[in-house]
Order: structure tokens, then C-alpha cells, then sequence
């Protein structure tokens, strides 16, 4: 059915129906769309790249994929940890990286209308320039794109205290797999107008919709923040200190950890001159004003000596401070220096940090795995990055089992499998470890529903084998 050979075969309608340089097909300009940053997880070759720039050309491009048959693959920046991105044999990907303008950025209704290839750090940029903050801030923020971060209902440093990705879309316009541009959602302050299909297209990572338009919630400019830095001798430790800083009452606007393996990694990099001393660095950070800031940020301080820490300070230098954040962010580029990277994702209540972490320690020297650690460590939310040198399969195999095992304590914890890179392909069979087969069916009826052609990104997240 998408045989190309016939005289009106797809990518012949798409270079006809498109402006010219809209459609890639050499090999060699297609491969780099083929995949997203997990490594490690399967993906095919696809029939052609398209780049549209404007929600009237993703249409046509539906349509013309409808029509076909061929799957659409969407992808933003392609900074995605899942494989939710990669292309399937025979599809079309559908890339929103040159739909990049910023619509409107309104003071008054504190909101933003930007097209999906927006980059995360350039609407942050605009929106403080007007003295308004979109808070949602992965550490990808100076790559992703707003599109992206929408597909995957993204989170980031500051969601500890402010939400993720879904807490800040007011309104979506999108192409339905009928080929009909929509809109759902509002601009108002409230709406509980029908059910909130806004809601549900934020984390369906291209599976239902291609995105073309993004209307956000904004806060005004913050105050300047606090920072508190604890060293720990071990992971654990640090773990108690996000419990104690829970159990206090505290919310900080980011509470981050690194271990060692990911400070030596950047600093090899970048050479920034940070201290690989300690085990594990836990990075606090409170935006609350005046003497409510100093007093949460020596609070803050206290919870980490409490939990173990062999030296806790607040910072007063803050060029420094905003060395070990970066450093934060540069993290996992830095270790994917060292070998091929399987990141996890898993989020567990807060309680059960110290428990978690305990357990991949034990888990990595199990499997004999290196596994590095950094976490949005303030909601639970870690990443155990495996670490394996380049082609060692039989590292990769035991990468691979503590992978899994990493997933199945963080469900017995009570947690979840992704708490922000999305299921993709790596987690479809956690997904279903987690939510149980009647769920997952629900889950098949919604995609049924939009879908019923399984046009958008087949054999990601709800995927009908395993």
C-alpha cells in the first residue's frame, strides 16, 4: 500500500502538494531522524523526512500519510530518552523543528502561544524579557522543544515545587488522524467546558495528535533563589536528607542530586573545576521571599546534616552555585562520552528515596552495571544512568536485566516507571507492569478512538504486543 514505485505513491504527493525543500529522502539526511537520544532502544528506516512550517502543511502531510497508509512519526528536537521519537520501517517523520515563532506573549492574561519547534530556553527567555517565567525546565530546556516537552509531558529541576509540563498547557491545536486541525482548550483563567482533551494529548507522545500550536500558563518573574549544597559519603545518606527535608515541611524549588561518576564526567569535559570529593552532592534551591528564604535555606541546610551530610553550606557565591546546577544539566551528555548510556526514569514517593537508592546500588553490584546517579531528587524522581563500555555485549546484557530490575523495585515501592521521559519503547512493558491489563485497555480504547487507523507513532507507549 506504500509502495513508492506507483506514479501518485506518497513521497510523490508530499514533493507535490509541499513547498520545495519541505521533504528529505536521501539516506544520508534521514538517518539523523531516525532515532531520539535512547540509545539503546530499536528503531527502523523511514520512507521520508518532512520539515513543514506551518499547521496547514503538518495537514497535508497527515493526509497524504492517511491516504497511503504509511505511519507519521512526529518528533521535535529529538532530545527524547525513550525512544518515543524513533522511526518505524516505512513511515514518514514528521519533524516540527522549523515551526520555531512565538505568537504571542500577553502580560495581562499571563500566557504564551508558540509553535512546537520552539526551543524550551528561548520562550524562557522571551517570557522574562516581559517580566513573566514558564516554569516547566528540563535539564534539556537549552534543547528540547516546547512540542517535545508537550509529547512528553515533561518535568524538570523546578517541578518539585511548580509541576510539570501538563500543569502549564492551557490550550493545543492539533491534526487529528482524520486530517481536521482543532482546537482544544482554552485562554481563560478556568474552564471546565467537556472533557479535558488538552489534558489527555499532554504526554501521548505523538500517539494521538501532531501538535501544531501551544498555548502555555506563565507566572510572574520569581524572586532570586537560595542555594544549599550538602556532600554526602554515600547515596543513601543523601537520600535521608531529601526524606528529612519532606518530613520538615519544606518545599524547595529544586532539590537535585549528583553523584560522583557525573561531576568527574562534566568536569573531564568542561573542565569546570568542580570537587569530586564526596560520594554524592545534594543541590537545594528556595525562591521564597526575603526572611521566609533565609530562614528555608538554613532549614534546608539543617535537613541535610541531619541526614548525613559531612558538610552542608549555603552558598553565597553564585557564580558557583550555578556551576554545580549546570553541572546538573550537563550530566548525562558528559556520561554518554563514556559509553553507550541506558537512563532510567523511575519515580518513587518521597519516603522512599533513601529505600530506592539503597537498592540500585544494590542492583549495579549485582549485575557488575556502573550506574551513575542523578535525580530530581526533591519529588522522588531519579535517573540511574547504566553505563557500559562500547561493545561489551555482555555488559549490555547485564545492563539490560538491571535495567528491568530497577523498574520492578520502584513499582514494589509504590512508584512508577517514567515520571517524565515518557514509556516510549523502553517502558511499554513496565507500563503494563504498572497500570494492569484492564487500565491498558482503556488506555487501547483512547487510541482506538483518535486513532482508529494507528496512523501516529505505532508500537509506542500502548502498544498491542509485547
Amino acid at each position: 500500500m506504500n509502495d513508492d514505485t506507483a506514479p501518485e505513491g506518497p513521497v510523490a504527493r508530499l514533493h507535490r502538494d509541499l513547498p520545495p525543500g519541505r521533504v528529505l529522502t536521501d539516506p544520508d539526511a534521514t538517518a539523523r531522524y531516525a532515532h531520539d537520544e535512547a540509545e539503546w532502544a530499536p528503531r527502523g528506516t523511514p520512507l521520508a523526512v518532512v520539515r513543514p512550517y506551518t499547521a496547514e502543511e503538518v495537514r497535508q502531510v497527515v493526509v497524504i500519510c492517511r491516504d497511503a497508509g504509511v505511519p507519521v512519526v512526529p518528533r521535535g528536537a529529538g532530545t527524547g530518552l525513550s525512544g518515543g521519537a524513533n522511526a518505524v520501517d516505512g513511515c514518514v517523520v514528521l519533524s516540527t523543528e522549523t515551526m520555531t515563532a512565538i505568537k504571542e506573549v500577553d502580560p495581562v492574561e499571563r500566557l504564551a502561544v508558540v509553535e512546537p519547534g520552539v526551543v524550551n530556553e528561548t520562550l524562557r527567555t522571551a517570557c522574562a524579557e516581559r517580566g513573566l517565567w514558564y516554569p516547566p525546565d528540563p535539564a534539556s530546556a537549552p534543547w528540547s522543544t516546547i512540542g517535545g516537552n508537550v509529547a512528553t509531558n515533561a518535568g524538570g529541576l523546578c517541578c518539585v515545587k511548580y509541576g510539570v509540563t501538563r500543569d502549564y498547557v492551557l490550550g493545543l491545536q492539533f491534526v487529528t488522524a482524520d486530517g481536521d486541525l482543532v482546537r482544544v482548550g482554552r485562554r481563560t483563567a478556568k474552564g471546565v467546558a467537556g472533557y479535558d482533551l488538552t489534558g489527555l494529548l499532554v504526554g501521548s507522545e505523538g500517539t494521538l495528535g501532531v501538535i501544531t500550536e501551544v498555548t502555555v500558563r506563565l507566572r510572574p518573574r520569581r524572586e532570586p533563589e537560595h542555594t544549599v549544597a550538602g556532600y554526602f559519603s554515600s547515596i543513601v545518606d543523601a537520600g535521608r536528607a531529601v526524606a528529612a527535608v519532606a518530613a520538615a515541611g519544606l518545599t524547595p524549588s529544586a532539590l537535585e542530586l549528583v553523584d560522583r561518576y557525573c561531576l568527574r564526567a562534566v568536569d573531564a569535559w568542561k573542565h569546570m573545576g568542580l570537587s569530586t570529593e564526596a560520594e554524592v552532592v545534594l543541590l537545594g534551591r528556595t525562591d521564597a521571599p526575603g526572611a521566609a528564604g533565609e530562614r528555608e535555606a538554613e532549614e534546608m541546610r539543617r535537613c541535610f546534616e541531619e541526614g548525613g551530610a559531612t558538610y552542608a553550606v549555603r552558598s553565597t557565591d553564585q557564580t558557583e552555585a550555578d556551576a554545580l546546577f549546570d553541572a546538573r544539566r550537563l550530566a548525562y551528555p558528559a556520561l554518554e562520552r563514556l559509553g553507550p548510556v541506558l537512563t532510567e526514569d523511575i519515580c518513587v514517593p518521597r519516603a522512599a528515596v533513601p529505600e530506592m537508592l539503597g537498592r540500585v546500588h544494590a542492583i549495579a553490584e549485582r549485575h557488575e552495571t556502573l550506574i551513575a546517579n542523578i535525580a530530581h531528587a526533591g519529588d522522588g524522581n531519579l535517573h540511574p544512568l547504566l553505563i557500559t563500555p562500547p561493545g561489551d555485549e555482555a555488559a549490555r546484557a547485564r545492563a539490560q536485566a538491571a535495567f528491568h530490575e530497577i523498574i520492578a523495585e520502584a513499582l514494589e515501592l509504590g512508584g512508577t516507571v517514567t515520571g517524565e521521559h515518557g514509556v516510549g519503547l523502553l517502558k511499554r512493558e513496565g507500563l503494563s507492569d504498572e497500570v494492569g491489563p484492564r487500565v491498558l485497555a482503556l488506555n487501547r480504547a483512547v487510541k482506538d478512538a483518535l486513532d482508529p487507523r494507528h496512523l501516529f507513532n505505532p508500537g509506542k507507549v500502548v502498544a498491542y504486543a509485547r
